[in-house]
């Protein structure tokens, strides 16, 4: 709940221009609040930055005051849908049943289904953080047929690491758990697919080349660093290297 009007725009306008020679070497997004997703998709209206809704309700229509349909944001011409950020969970209470219709919603009105997952502190501490993982893996994807699965992003985005109080997690750490996601993600669609699974935790500058560097991690979600367009692209120029020598 950052950045309005005035501050969203003036900060795409910023970043299409400073992100003109990389779009196609990157895949970049940007999910910016509810209400300035009409000005955001005008300044970005030549696809070279993916917009993205922070939620939506599974609903095309009814009697649920205050919500956003996925018609609604369809008119608007967006992107991806983000589904179960942790703040969504935890401030808002919300399962992941009703991640899951989400998820499936978003599929069916052709939106990127972007399923976020992670782990409490408690959870970490008590050793169940993979099956936390799991279950909100298994459970939000639950009935995605594999015509689809090409639309689905998985962010990582363990809840103790986010946020103003967030503290970074060690490389291993963020290893293993996305290596548990991807056996999930393989085990769930035969070998078949291949869902990227971004990282997003205190990604900073600098962490984000060791962090991009890891193996099973495709991609970074970058939150509070990414506030300033130009900061933002000097994280994207570090990395790039990294990610293109992984990936030649």
């Amino acid at each position: 709940m950052y950045k309005g009007i005035r501050e969203t725009s003036e900060y795409l306008l910023s970043l299409h221009e400073l992100t003109q020679e990389l779009i196609n070497r990157i895949t970049l997004f940007v999910i910016p609040s509810f209400t300035t997703l009409y000005h955001a998709r005008k300044i970005i209206s030549d696809g070279s930055i993916l917009l993205g809704a922070q939620n939506m309700h599974p609903m095309e229509y009814g009697q649920f005051t205050g919500e956003i349909s996925p018609i609604m944001l369809s008119e608007l011409g967006i992107d991806i849908i983000e589904i179960g950020h942790s703040e969504r969970r935890q401030n808002f209470r919300e399962t992941d049943e009703e991640e899951n219709a989400k998820v499936l919603s978003a599929l069916a009105h052709n939106f990127i289904a972007l399923l976020c997952v992670g782990e409490t502190l408690d959870q970490k501490n008590y050793g169940v953080a993979d099956e936390a993982i799991n279950i909100q893996i298994k459970k939000g994807l639950y009935g995605v047929n594999l015509n689809d699965i090409n639309k689905v992003w998985i962010a990582y985005e363990p809840v103790w690491a986010i946020g103003i109080n967030g503290t970074p997690p060690e490389p291993d750490y963020v290893s293993e758990r996305h290596l548990t996601i991807k056996r999930t993600l393989q085990n769930l669609f035969q070998n078949t697919i291949n869902i990227p699974v971004i990282f997003g935790g205190s990604v900073n500058q600098e962490n984000a080349c060791q962090l991009l560097s890891l193996d099973n991690v495709d991609g970074l979600f970058i939150g509070r660093s990414a506030w300033d367009s130009q900061q933002f692209v000097k994280i994207i120029n570090n990395v790039l290297p990294v990610w293109e020598e992984k990936y030649e």
